[in-house]
């Protein structure tokens, strides 16, 4: 298998009309706090995971459908030739065995050396459907045929795993949620030799489409909110952030303060927006506090605090958690942090410049935010 078998995202300007890349201008917007003090305004720009996502080139109301369409590579996941040795022949073993509801890891993604494991554990796919293509009607599974291209392997991922991971849930998946539909294929070796078995799963894919982040629990038993534990670091890439924790100690996007859940608060419908920023306004605000040691600290290292927004769907399904973040915007993204928020920073590699003790604060809006009021 060669390096272009490593699961990537797919291509945003392949996607459909409509949502996809259509920014939410209701995603971002400026407020104040005020700090008596030293009279400082302390721009609190929130922004939605979707806004994030527009950076990207999509929303992530449809970063979930980017997936089930396929990977940018040419197969997409493929199992290891059974004749490369017997690394190889434990993947195929557990590629030809594994059913709904078996988890698998492999150590290189590259050769794809599957091996089943107890879900509990951390893995990196469970199985929510085995499907034989060959059971359907017509020549283009028979024998003989044509390995598919990744074109028609993204086609067969949306018509048997986005159905088989719903059924799998209960019609519970989150559609805004960490977790998104996969699809490993026989590889081309297994095609010709007759295999015609394809497994899709759930997995955690990073927005550069790396496959590598492990998950442990069933993701029935798990909260698919798509959030990360106080102390992360988000990767940067090209000023946007990767979906992939980091060391704080190399470049960032950002960093995450708390993770804040909605449903202790809020009972019933989904709240709407509205409600939900005044809410995490203020949670996120305590949160800098706490954090950061005070609001002087944010407003000498420049940085901004923000947040996201849950949907009907994903409160629907269960997801009630948000995270309250802090980074700096730039006009094309995000600027590179280097260092934790909680001591010494460097903001695109200079140390950042304190704003005056008095006066009104400005920092860089983060991406699509409105010019501050």
């Amino acid at each position: 298998m060669s390096t272009d078998d490593v699961p990537q995202a797919p291509d945003p300007r392949s996607e459909p009309t409509g949502a996809p890349g259509s920014p939410d201008r209701r995603g971002s917007r400026s407020s104040a706090h005020a700090t008596p003090s030293r009279r400082v305004h302390l721009p609190a720009h929130k922004l939605r995971w979707g806004l994030l996502a527009v950076a990207i080139g999509a929303v992530v109301a449809a970063l979930v459908t980017m997936f089930f369409t396929g990977f940018r590579s040419s197969n997409g996941l493929e199992a290891h030739d059974p004749g490369s040795g017997p690394a190889g022949k434990r993947a195929v073993t557990a590629f030809g065995s594994a059913k709904s509801g078996d988890c698998l890891s492999w150590t290189n993604a590259k050769t794809l050396d599957l091996q089943k494991v107890n879900c509990a554990d951390e893995h990196l796919f469970e199985v929510t459907a085995d499907i034989d293509l060959s059971r359907y009607p017509g020549r283009e599974f028979g024998p003989g045929s044509r390995f598919p291209d990744s074109l028609r392997f993204s086609e067969l991922r949306d018509e048997h795993c986005t159905p088989a991971a719903n059924s799998y849930l209960g019609g519970r998946l989150d559609p805004r949620g960490r977790f998104v539909v996969g699809m490993i294929n026989p590889g081309e070796p297994g095609w010709a030799n007759g295999d015609r078995t394809i497994r899709c799963g759930l997995q955690l894919v990073s927005a550069t489409g790396n496959a590598t982040q492990p998950t442990a629990g069933r993701v029935s038993e798990s909260d698919q909110s798509r959030t990360f534990e106080a102390g992360t670091c988000i990767g940067i890439s090209q000023s946007l952030p990767t979906n992939e924790p980091v060391d704080c100690a190399k470049p960032h996007a950002y960093e995450v303060m708390s993770a804040v859940d909605l449903g202790a608060h809020f009972t019933g419908a989904a709240p709407d927006n509205a409600d939900q920023d005044k809410f995490m306004q203020d949670e996120c605000s305590r949160a800098a506090d706490e954090y950061l040691g005070g609001q002087d600290a944010l407003i000498n290292k420049t940085l901004t605090i923000f947040w996201d927004n849950l949907d009907t769907r994903s409160w629907l399904v269960g997801s009630h958690r948000l995270n309250c973040l802090v980074g700096k915007g730039t006009q094309d993204g995000f600027s590179t942090i280097t260092g934790s928020a909680r001591g010494d920073v460097l903001i695109d590699g200079q140390a950042p410049v304190p704003p005056p003790n008095s006066g009104r604060s400005t920092p860089s809006p983060l991406p699509g935010a409105p010019p501050p009021r």
